[in-house]
C-alpha cells in the first residue's frame, strides 16, 4: 500500500510554502522601506490558502486543446498585492516600517506554527510506518 504525501499531510505544506513566500515579500518591503516610489507587496494568506485547498492555478489556463496541462491542477504561487498606504509620503514609497516588521514577526510565528504541525504529521506517518 503507498502513502498519498499530499493527503497524509493535508494543507500544511501548502501554508508552509505560501508563509514562505509572504516573508520573502515582507522582508523585501522592509528592505526597500527608503526606496523611493516603492510599493509595499503582500499576499493574501486567507484568499491564497482558499487557492490551495480547492487546487486552482493562480492565472493560469490554456486556451488550446494541445496545451500542457499541469500535472493534477496543482496550486502555483499565490496572487500578490500591493499594500494599501496607511499615510502618503513624498517621495511615493508605501513601506510602513511598523507595520511590516509586525506583519513580520507574525508570519514568523505562524511560519513556526506550520512546521511543528507537519513536523507532527511525519511523526505519526513514521510510527504508522514502524507500527509502534
Amino acid at each position: 500500500m503507498s502513502i498519498n504525501f499530499d493527503s497524509a499531510l493535508g494543507i500544511h505544506a501548502d501554508a508552509l510554502r505560501i508563509r514562505s513566500q509572504r516573508a520573502e515579500l515582507l522582508a523585501s518591503n522592509l528592505a526597500n522601506t527608503d526606496t523611493p516610489n516603492y510599493k509595499a507587496r503582500d499576499i493574501d494568506f486567507k484568499d491564497a490558502m482558499k487557492m490551495a485547498a480547492s487546487n486552482q492555478v493562480s492565472g493560469l489556463q490554456t486556451s488550446h486543446t494541445n496545451h500542457i496541462q499541469l500535472s493534477g491542477g496543482q496550486f502555483s504561487s499565490p496572487t500578490v498585492q500591493f499594500r494599501t498606504a496607511m499615510q502618503d509620503s513624498l517621495d511615493g514609497n508605501t513601506v510602513d516600517e511598523q507595520i511590516e516588521q509586525a506583519q513580520f514577526m507574525q508570519n514568523s510565528v505562524q511560519y513556526q506554527a506550520s512546521l511543528n504541525f507537519l513536523g507532527g504529521k511525519f511523526k505519526s506517518l513514521l510510527t504508522a510506518i514502524k507500527g509502534e
